[in-house]
């Protein structure tokens, strides 16, 4: 085993609270491709970053009409579960996990049997859809139900404003109550672990920076180099849905 991947492993090991901050990295692996990666959505269609964006999102009727077209084919419907959703599952059941901090909106965690109430989903998800008018919220799949030709833009049934999934965009604050649990696992733990994330994105990034102030160890798992690599005790790179068993095999429960 690499020296560094056994070093990690034994970081884990000896930690009695473990906080994990993970990103599109962790589910790659399951089909969901990332956004910043050299296969990434936007890397390969800048336009689809428009999308992403909520003052297109709002102003621009025919942003929403794309939209509500990939959301039809988002690749979350079909995905499963990897190794790598997994080997966190192991790490909960031994007892160390503060919490499950995740910038991804895919569901997969849970579906994997990570505990809903230690998931905190930073950015939102993606099976559920959100009026921006008067914050009704429905699943995702009675929307989708209503695209078609006639309606490709589905309105509120409640008010009739504009929906969008109840994602996070660009432009939009995050839940000050979600950061707030964010902010209180990066503290309690004794290992932060930063898993396929770019790390460029704030305030999810700078949870590195808040567990390391509070003592805690950081170790950044992710293909590409990232802002806080010069501040993780370890970095690996490598396939997560290798690496992660191998951190999390022969857990002790603490």
């Amino acid at each position: 085993m690499d020296e560094s991947v056994e070093r990690v492993r034994a970081l884990v090991h000896e930690a009695a609270a473990v906080t994990v901050l993970t990103g599109a990295g962790i589910s790659t692996d399951s089909g969901i491709p990332d956004f910043r990666g050299p296969q990434g959505v936007w890397t390969r269609n800048p336009k689809a970053e428009r999308m992403s964006d909520i003052r297109h999102y709002v102003n621009d009727p025919d942003v929403r009409r794309l939209a509500w077209q990939s959301r039809k084919t988002h690749p979350a419907w079909s995905a499963q579960p990897n190794n790598g959703h997994a080997a966190l599952v192991e790490l909960e059941r031994s007892g160390r996990l503060v919490a499950l901090l995740t910038q991804n909106i895919d569901g997969l965690h849970q579906r994997a049997g990570s505990t809903p109430e230690k998931v905190v989903e930073l950015h939102g998800t993606v099976w559920w859809a959100e009026c921006l008018g008067c914050g009704a919220r429905t699943p995702m799949a009675e929307q989708l139900a209503r695209v078609s030709d006639e309606d490709p833009d589905p309105s509120c049934l409640v008010c009739g404003g504009i929906q969008k999934s109840a994602t996070v965009s660009f432009g939009q604050p995050l839940d000050p109550a979600v950061i707030d649990r964010a902010v209180d696992a990066a503290r309690a733990c004794d290992l932060f672990l930063a898993i396929g994330s770019s790390l460029t994105v704030q305030p999810a990034a700078g949870l590195c920076g808040v567990a390391v102030d509070g003592g805690a160890r950081l170790v950044v798992v992710n293909a590409q180099p990232t802002p806080y690599d010069d501040l993780a005790d370890v970095v690996l790179r490598g396939p997560i849905g290798e690496l992660l068993p191998a951190l999390a095999r022969d857990l002790a429960p603490v």
